[in-house]
Order: C-alpha cells, then structure tokens, then sequence
C-alpha cells in the first residue's frame, strides 16, 4: 500500500477538502466563521447550559483550545458566558439572541453544503460512509 492511500493520509485529505467547502460555501453566504466555532454553536444550542470542557468533549476539540474559539464566538456577541451557581469556576454558556439567529441562519447553508462535500458519492454510498465514519469516532455507540 502507498502512503497516500494509507487511512491516516486519505482522512486529513478529506478533512481539508472538508474544511475548504466550508469555508467557501458559508463565506459565499456572508458568514465568517470556522467548521469548528459553527460546531461549538451546534453544541451549545444543542446543549444550553454547558460548560466549555463539555462543548470540547461533544464536538472532540482540545479544552484547552476551546477558550478561545468560545471568545471568539462571544466577541461576536453570538454566545453568552456566564459563572456557574453550581460551581464558581465553571462558565455556563448559551447562545445570545444574535447567536440563536445566526445558528438558525447558518444552518441551511452548512447542511446544503453537507453535499458539496461528499459530491462524487451516490446515495447509498454517503449512508454506507456516515455509517462507517460514525463506527470509527464512536466506537462506544
């Protein structure tokens, strides 16, 4: 087997194909935001309430890089961080207004877009891969 058919390979070619279609389509929307910050609203409108190791735990980022992607999401006055009553250290967040409308927004965009990554696959070929991609990451389920 050559390198560039080795799994590892294939995979990090599919994640930047991935990650250019995402780019491109949601810019193309007027949206200015990365796979991962649209992955963290994801979870944060799933899941109000959470904390940042949570968020990183359900989207399998990095905690200790999660801080600032969720900056950068509260700089944009998309998502609320506010101290835990339950535990001081913790922060609690939650999407604002303005977050709840562009989750809303983006939403279409990124599940259209969804295609365009998986273009040259039938049907029956993007449930055979989402099956096998969901085998691989949670292998728990």
């Amino acid at each position: 087997m050559e390198s560039l058919d080795m799994a590892g390979h294939l995979i990090r070619r599919l994640h930047q194909h991935a990650t250019q279609v995402f780019v491109q389509r949601t810019q193309a929307a007027g949206f200015d935001l990365t796979s991962v910050q649209f992955a963290a609203l994801d979870a944060i409108h799933a899941h109000p309430g959470s904390d940042q190791a949570r968020i990183a735990e359900l989207i399998g980022y990095d905690r200790a890089t999660i801080g600032g992607v969720i900056q950068r999401l509260e700089q944009k006055g998309w998502v609320l961080r506010v101290v835990s009553e339950r535990d001081r250290r913790a922060r609690e967040l939650s999407l604002t207004a303005e977050g709840r409308r562009m989750y809303a927004a983006l939403l279409p965009v990124v599940r259209a877009l969804q295609d365009d990554i998986l273009h040259p696959l039938d049907e029956a070929e993007r449930t055979h891969f989402y099956a096998l991609a969901r085998r691989i990451t949670r292998p728990e389920q």
